[in-house]
């Protein structure tokens, strides 16, 4: 069975960093793209950060603005986002997710490329 858990999520003051972990167990991790995502209360979830198989790939959303970092370790099947800078709209829930990819240099974009998702890390900024 498939598992993918995230942790590190907390209350942090404006300005201030959080680092997110992601494992995943029940699948072969080195086969999966991995991808961040995020959903804020009242709004559409979103993409914040994804990595190919061999994590020679990134993707940052645009409004990021290089404060987010995303890395992954296949020997410990665990995905992390190093986050800085974090603003208030940067509150949300944040969920890993893992895509069955062929190449590993690919990344994939779309949350519906996705096979499996965590039940999510709360993050949550004061101004």
């Amino acid at each position: 069975q498939v598992q993918v858990v995230e942790s590190g999520g907390g209350l942090v003051q404006a300005g201030g960093s959080l680092t997110l972990s992601c494992t995943a167990s029940g699948l072969t991790f080195d086969d999966y793209a991995m991808g961040w995502f995020r959903q804020a209360p009242g709004k559409e979830r979103e993409r914040v950060s994804c990595i190919s198989r061999s994590g020679i790939s990134t993707y940052y959303a645009d409004f990021l603005k290089g404060r987010f970092t995303i890395s992954r370790d296949n020997a410990k099947n665990t995905l992390y986002l190093q986050m800085n800078s974090l603003k208030p709209e940067d509150t949300a829930m944040y969920f890993c997710a893992a895509g069955s990819v062929a190449l590993g240099w690919y990344v994939l974009l779309e949350s519906y490329e996705y096979n499996y998702w965590g039940q999510g890390t709360q993050v949550t900024v004061s101004s």
